[in-house]
């Protein structure tokens, strides 16, 4: 196994590198002599990792604040984000698989160190926002369902490092495995509580349709930015076009092209599931709370505490914080491998990979532990709304390069991305600026 950079394209510095998450680089084979479904599943794992932070507890705040206050109005929002998420995770794998860079060493390579450096350190804030929000959403479903203070919970989210270093010693595959399994009790627990919460389908449907409220509302606004930076989170971006290289696919280009097609499926089924679960969490909120008049439903605590006596079962809210606890464990493992890949990608470090994981997980750790404690249960409504407002603003700072750079043809040689989607690709980036923009001006004047 080759955990090297090959050099590739002229459009990139020469040179060899250490491969991303240099440990697992390559390490489950697809085989070529095996049937197409096979090879297929072989694919079938990092989508799901990646749509873990497409549903995380920040995720979670935005999405019942949005359904309480607006009712389903802004399941539209959810929809939009989605192909946005769909369109920006395929151009990774798409990176990946043509450049074996992911997202962090593609921006060493192509900027001068200056900007490089700058990027890391808006990633490195980006991965700190997405930690606050899985750490509080973790800290709060150990406390809804086993009753552990919220400063002790969020002492206990920092053993993921060794969750993931164990499993990894096993295999690649039994991380994806824990995440597709712990997936699987997110959705079952929704699918109890939208049953009972009988929501007006008809009403449903119609969220889904756009309205200009979204954009001249302020407050809708800002929630509706909640949601985009809850959906398309840059830490996503370094992380897929990271993990799609523990596949052994072959260096040919048929190989190449192939393993790019089965990424993307992978992926895009990945994340509707997500989109399932999002719209879910806005349902269940505007069917209970915003239909009862109860319209500034935003913390986690609160909603647990209210879904019995609006539902009429006592098992609801259990299942409630079921679901969030799986939803905590899924991100903070995603979150620290992210934080490995950005890390490693932008400074080239060579450390142990306990090290490294320990060190990458300290940065985050540390700062969202710190503001968790500080605020308390009273503030983390309001705290990991504003996580996902900063992880919108950071987004373009990682759209923009990797829209960049798979459609420069030096760099991608025959995998660079078809005009038509590069069109797709710079219209979201540009969406996604304007509407950033647009919030700044609202915040400051």
């Amino acid at each position: 196994m080759d955990a090297r950079i090959p050099k590739t394209f002229s459009g990139w510095k020469q040179g060899n590198r250490d491969a991303s998450l240099s440990d697992v680089h390559r390490s489950i084979p697809v085989k070529s002599q095996s049937s197409v479904w096979r090879r297929a599943a072989a694919f079938v794992g990092p989508g799901y990792l990646v749509a873990v932070g497409y549903m995380d507890p920040g995720n979670w705040a935005t999405s019942l604040a949005g359904g309480s206050k607006f009712g389903y109005a802004l399941l539209v929002v959810a929809l939009v984000s989605n192909i946005m998420a769909i369109v920006l995770q395929s151009l990774c794998a798409r990176l990946a698989i043509a450049s074996g860079r992911d997202l962090a060493q593609a921006c060493r390579d192509a900027f001068p160190k200056p900007v490089a450096y700058m990027l890391w350190f808006l990633a490195e804030i980006a991965i700190i926002a997405t930690d606050i929000a899985e750490v509080i959403g973790t800290a709060i479903g150990l406390n809804l369902i086993f009753g552990i203070p919220l400063e002790i919970g969020v002492l206990i989210t920092a053993l993921d490092v060794f969750l993931i270093l164990y499993l990894q010693k096993l295999g690649f595959r039994w991380v994806e495995a824990l995440i597709v399994a712990l997936l699987a009790v997110v959705a079952a627990c929704f699918v109890v509580q939208i049953a009972l919460a009988d929501p007006n389908w008809g009403d449903v449907i119609r969220g889904f349709a756009p309205t200009t409220e979204i954009v001249t509302n302020p407050e809708m606004l800002y929630l509706a930015l909640g949601i985009l930076g809850a959906t398309v989170m840059p830490h996503n971006l370094y992380l897929h076009s990271g993990i799609v290289q523990t596949r052994d696919y072959g260096d040919s280009m048929p190989e190449k092209k192939e393993a790019l097609k089965f990424t993307t499926i992978d992926s895009t089924v990945a994340l509707m599931f997500a989109l399932c679960i999002n719209a879910s969490i806005l349902i269940l909120a505007a069917a209970t709370f915003n239909v009862a008049g109860q319209t500034e439903v935003a913390e986690l605590g609160e909603v647990h505490n209210l879904l019995a006596p609006m539902l009429g079962l006592a098992i609801a809210p259990t299942l409630f914080g079921i679901a969030l606890l799986c939803c905590g464990i899924n991100s903070t493992v995603t979150a620290t491998l992210a934080g490995q890949i950005v890390m490693e990608g932008f400074l080239n470090i060579q450390l142990p990979p306990w090290l490294r994981r320990l060190i990458t997980r300290a940065i985050a750790i540390i700062p969202a532990a710190g503001v968790t404690i500080w605020f308390g249960k009273s503030g983390t409504a309001q705290l990991l709304i504003l996580t996902q407002v900063v992880l919108s603003l950071q987004l373009s700072f990682a759209v923009f390069p990797l829209v960049m750079f798979t459609a420069d043809k030096t760099k991608m040689g025959e995998l660079v991305a078809p005009n038509w989607l590069v069109a797709f690709a710079v219209f979201i980036a540009v969406v996604i600026a304007g509407l950033n923009a647009k919030l700044l001006v609202d915040f400051v004047f």
